[in-house]
């Protein structure tokens, strides 16, 4: 039987849901994280999140601009320098400017840029500054 090597950890940084009825999201995703002994990051009046799942209202601070329809994935970068080599990859093959590389105010040293894909999807490449990681990412071998 072939081997298999699995990696988790490196390429989506998190992922935003907008959703209509933030109580019933809020039910439904405690319910599930909890059956999988994922504990719930945190909320607020019209977010909540969990590991690198934010689920919000439309009106919330984390839609900002252009609300872009439901999905919003964003991935991690290792430096600036790769923000603004996605973004520029990005406007070169299809995409729009949804927010030029730069920092945010998020947290200090948040640096991102936004870009809508072909279909409108909100896609983010996030630097969050340096940091020292235990693993490039996971690996599972089979």
């Amino acid at each position: 039987m072939e081997k298999r090597e699995l990696h988790r950890g490196r390429l989506i940084d998190h992922i935003g849901l907008v959703v209509r009825d933030l109580a019933a999201s809020k039910a439904f995703y405690s319910a599930v994280l909890e059956a999988l002994e994922i504990p719930m990051g945190g909320s607020g009046e019209r977010d909540f999140w969990a590991d690198e799942l934010f689920v919000s209202t439309r009106d919330s601070e984390e839609v900002q601009g252009e609300l872009t329809g439901r999905h919003h994935l964003a991935f991690q970068a290792r430096d600036r320098a790769m923000v603004d080599a996605f973004y520029k990859a990005a406007l070169a093959h299809g995409g729009r400017d949804n927010g030029p590389p730069g920092e945010r105010s998020y947290h200090p040293g948040y640096y991102a840029a936004f870009v809508l894909d072909p279909d409108g999807n909100n896609i983010e490449a996030v630097f969050h500054g340096e940091a020292e990681r235990s693993a490039a990412s996971v690996r599972i071998r089979r």
